[in-house]
């Protein structure tokens, strides 16, 4: 596929496969989020690869969704807000920087042919203290990361015309 069929492709998914997620393509996932564009090249951002299937179940409290501890895999994308760029009128990019990257890696997954649902809904305090993230280390996405058992059907997406504006 290429990059547009990939992005059309795209699915959250919420059914796994137990199989496991092999070394080579999870590697290739990491790196490309790591190839992700940030503001001023700061890269603000923090990964965590869950493999470990006591600390996916104690995520539970932190976002009690019994299908997503299903999947092999859980990475859980951070920002770090005191590393990123500023504006000028004091906006800073970090949370957007560590966004960029999350997509990178859901869409990186999908040409590995693997399956992903970007979850924000979550208690952070629990992720926190669960991940053992550093003062800082913020939290902002997690995605289960595995075989899908079932590909659901496209979504409906608006028009150009209703959020495009050409001026």
């Amino acid at each position: 596929m290429d990059i547009y069929e990939i992005m059309k492709f795209r699915r959250s998914v919420r059914s796994y496969k137990s199989e496991p997620v092999e070394e080579g393509k999870l590697r290739r996932i990491l790196e490309a989020a790591l190839s992700a564009p940030s503001a001023a090249n700061r890269q603000p951002i923090h990964f965590v690869v869950i493999k470990d299937e006591k600390i996916r179940h104690q995520l539970k409290t932190a976002y009690n969704a019994t299908w997503f501890y299903t999947a092999p895999v859980v990475i859980c994308v951070c920002s770090i807000p005191e590393k990123g760029w500023k504006r000028s009128d004091g906006k800073n990019y970090a949370d957007i920087d560590a966004t960029i990257a999350m997509d990178h890696l859901v869409l990186a997954a999908t040409s590995e042919g693997l399956a992903t649902c970007w979850v924000a809904a979550f208690k952070v305090s629990d992720v926190k203290s669960i991940l053992n993230l550093p003062p800082g280390m913020e939290p902002l996405a997690l995605t289960p990361l595995g075989y899908s058992l079932d590909y659901p059907e496209p979504t409906h997406r608006k028009t150009l015309e209703e959020i495009v504006q050409i001026i």
